[in-house]
């Protein structure tokens, strides 16, 4: 695998934050990388960098120094459109929060994305319910978020987050607002996707046993990035 190249890869970042007369360094000199199909559990307490670190690796935050390298390619010099086409194409999030449209149904939070890619509607919904049905879902397609459980709601959210077929997976906490026996479906929907589709994934979780399962896991201390045994 580490012949490869990998799909994405943070090199010396680092990031601090101005409060008042000090300075935050955040993280310090962070090197992060991973393969295709590969998962990475990263754990680290409130407050250390986790949000920054995967906010950073999806291109919505910059860095003070360092690269981020999706398939090889800097990014660090790119323009904001440049960025934003790049996520839409490579690059998918999930959340703790959910963040469905309430107002459309299960389906159609799931073609949006594509549509807005540029997919003709057929070809969107043919993906939307194929996807939605890999995680469960086959029979709530029509269904609002409000007329779905919680952990119906973050695997609709998931279907979302790769239906642009993208190479990178960044999840923040997303079984963090579920209780453990939806938690554990949720999580296995979420690992057995990624292998399934070649992801790179990088997902932060305070959960131990969920973080045991996956291929890798790291922690940021002082704000550099350790792997775990």
């Amino acid at each position: 695998m580490t012949d490869e190249t990998p799909a994405i890869y943070l090199n010396a970042i680092e990031r601090r934050y101005k409060q008042g007369d000090a300075t935050l360094d955040i993280l310090s000199g962070v090197e992060l990388a991973v393969w295709a199909g590969q998962s990475v559990a990263l754990i680290a307490p409130s407050g250390a960098g986790k949000s920054t670190l995967l906010h950073i690796a999806g291109l919505l935050e910059h860095q003070d120094a360092g690269e981020v390298f999706i398939n090889d390619a800097p990014t660090s010099s790119l323009n904001d459109a440049a960025r934003t086409k790049l996520r839409r194409t490579d690059v998918g999030f999930v959340y703790q929060a959910h963040h469905l449209l309430t107002e459309f149904t299960a389906l159609e939070n799931v073609m949006l994305p594509q549509m807005v890619r540029g997919l003709r509607k057929s070809d969107a919904d043919r993906r939307a319910r194929e996807l939605l049905g890999y995680l469960g879902l086959k029979e709530r397609v029509e269904h609002r978020p409000a007329e779905l459980s919680g952990g119906e709601q973050q695997r609709v959210a998931i279907a979302r987050a790769v239906a642009n077929g993208p190479r990178i997976l960044l999840a923040d906490e997303p079984t963090g607002n579920l209780d453990p026996r939806t938690s554990e479906r949720v999580f296995s929907a979420l690992t057995q996707l990624v292998r399934a589709s070649g992801l790179a994934a990088i997902i932060a979780t305070h959960n131990m046993d969920l973080a045991a399962r996956m291929d890798r896991r790291v922690t940021l201390r002082d704000g550099k990035l350790v792997e775990m045994e």
